[in-house]
């Protein structure tokens, strides 16, 4: 199995390349401005580090006024190292408000090393929830029914009515001609059925109320 060959990442080469140089001239300036022996060498070391710490606090909680500010302090400082060493400033003698800045490097950084490291990222309030438009029947809510309530009745219940007698079916009148007609029905239906005709059967035949057809029943007995 072949190995897959080495690839130089160009990125990661230019950034050696120029973290070293910010390194050489962040210590050059320190050096020159009286910071010697291993002292100048902590200087760049203190200032990549401020910017690194910026830089991931920026990647982890978001911008903040926090996070930029502290990596525009490290940048301007890197970036002054390497504009100061380029020639336009006479290392052999530096200036007092220079000699002042690189002494208080330490002090700065420390502090906002701190605030990085132990500071609460700043809180984005939510946008407020959209209320739901109310529908009109949400609107007019209409209002409950009262409950009715029966009223007592005071009034004495009526007596029952008494219970009217039958009337006898001899009490009812019927007609002569009604009776003859009623008694050649019934000699018909004993020619043909051999039985006497009852009541319901005559009564349907003449087509008479049921008293009536009683009375003509009894006459015809």
């Amino acid at each position: 199995m072949a190995r897959p060959a080495l690839r130089v990442d160009a990125v990661l080469v230019q950034a050696v390349i120029a973290g070293a140089l910010s390194f050489a001239h962040l210590h050059d300036l320190a050096a020159a401005a009286g910071q010697d022996g291993w002292k100048a060498w902590a200087y760049p070391i203190s200032v990549d580090l401020l910017l690194v710490a910026s830089w991931r606090r920026l990647r982890a909680d978001g911008p903040s006024r926090l996070a930029w500010g502290w990596f525009i302090v490290a940048l301007v400082a890197s970036l002054g190292a390497n504009v100061t060493t380029a020639g336009l400033l006479d290392l052999d003698h530096v200036p007092a408000w220079l000699r002042i800045l690189v002494a208080a490097w330490p002090a700065l950084a420390f502090m906002g090393g701190t605030l990085l490291a132990h500071s609460a990222p700043e809180q984005v309030p939510d946008p407020p929830a959209p209320i739901a438009p109310a529908t009109q029947q949400d609107e007019i809510e209409p209002e409950p029914e009262p409950e009715l309530v029966p009223a007592i009745d005071d009034t004495p219940a009526p007596a029952a009515a008494e219970p009217v007698p039958p009337v006898p079916a001899t009490a009812v009148p019927v007609p002569t001609a009604l009776v003859d007609h009623a008694r050649k029905v019934a000699d018909d239906h004993r020619t043909r059925t051999g039985t006497p005709i009852d009541t319901d059967t005559l009564r349907a035949r003449l087509g008479v109320p049921p008293q009536l057809a009683d009375a003509i029943a009894a006459q015809l007995a």
